[in-house]
């Protein structure tokens, strides 16, 4: 289980899995920042060294966001902020450009060991540095264990210096496929989605990675949005938005329904989103969770969150009368 502490009065940190890393328990999804409609990147560098001012040390980008673009803006901050120990991690794309992966399709096909290793290269590239903090697979199966071909490429990339650590994004909804991953030691952390939604991971993947001393990674803290309380059934997103593929009417509506019953809940003084960030911290097996932050009003609100605190558990009990438990659709990419 991660050790909880503090460093100044904004943030605090936690270990991650059995790397010996300290990270801020809020750390930075960078997805927004990689081409979603009203980025930009003059916002984007501010928000970031917002970020780093406020005790944010983990950074999560992946190649497919914008194409690198994200990478790039990393790789900036990175150089900018020399001094400072701040944690990378990224993702290979699926060659087969599936997310999520497909049942039944050989991990040959969607991550071979000369793909990982060129988008090593790329990413490497893109960051401006020589060794990645944590190389991780954007989508997984667990039936990949089979195939001993990855085992051998990450014991590879790490005895070259090539990564630090390696893990694995788990796709939606799937944190049962992933266990297994876990429990074999091939990897030092695991991301997942984990909001007062989406408990399943509390189940089995959890307590798998406690034992293992497995990082966790919580992404998707605000459900895409609809924990932010911001959405209703009149939201739109421009064509080439990935939330208007996500958000169709049969999820927005349903998503409005679970946002709007949760509203009650929210003490006062309290906005929901803070609410759902201290949800998520609350679980010492978090490792760091990492909301998307656009603007530097995300950066001031989401530090406030860590430093409030865990919630109390009378809150605590109610949020878990909330569980939503999803099977994977076509629209849940």
């Amino acid at each position: 289980m991660p050790s909880l502490g503090r460093k100044g009065g904004e943030m605090r940190y936690r270990s991650f899995g059995r790397t010996g890393w300290r990270v801020g328990e809020v750390g930075y999804g960078m997805w927004g920042m990689g081409g979603w409609t009203g980025s930009d990147d003059v916002q984007s560098r501010a928000s970031l060294e917002a970020a780093v001012a406020k005790g944010v040390n983990f950074f999560d980008t992946a190649q497919a966001y914008g194409d690198g673009h994200s990478e790039l803006l990393l790789g900036r901050l990175m150089a900018s902020h020399a001094d400072k120990r701040l944690y990378t991690a990224t993702k290979v794309p699926p060659r087969d450009r599936q997310w999520p992966s497909r049942r039944g399709v050989p991990l040959a096909d969607v991550f071979s060991r000369d793909y990982v290793r060129r988008f090593v290269d790329i990413s490497c590239a893109n960051l401006g540095v020589e060794t990645i903090g944590l190389l991780q697979l954007h989508v997984w199966e667990d039936d990949w264990l089979a195939n001993g071909d990855l085992q051998r490429t990450v014991a590879e990339l790490k005895r070259e210096g090539s990564i630090r650590a390696f893990g694995i994004s788990l796709n939606r909804w799937e944190p049962w496929n992933g266990v297994k991953a876990v429990r074999s030691g091939l990897v030092d952390a695991v991301q997942v989605i984990y909001n007062i939604f989406d408990q399943a991971p509390e189940d089995e993947l959890f307590p798998a990675c406690r034992e293992n001393s497995v990082a966790v990674i919580a992404r998707v803290p605000f459900d895409e949005g609809s924990l932010t309380g911001n959405l209703t059934l009149e939201s739109k997103w421009p064509p080439d938005d990935w939330r208007g593929t996500y958000f169709v009417p049969e999820n927005l509506a349903a998503s409005v329904a679970h946002a709007d019953a949760l509203k009650p809940v929210v003490p006062p003084g309290m906005t929901m989103p803070e609410m759902a960030l201290r949800f998520i911290l609350s679980n010492p097996d978090v490792s760091t969770v990492i909301p998307g932050m656009r603007k530097t009003a995300n950066v001031e609100a989401n530090t406030a969150a860590s430093d409030a605190g865990p919630l109390p558990p009378d809150l605590m009990a109610e949020l878990r009368k909330h569980r939503w438990d999803r099977v994977p659709t076509s629209w849940s990419q």
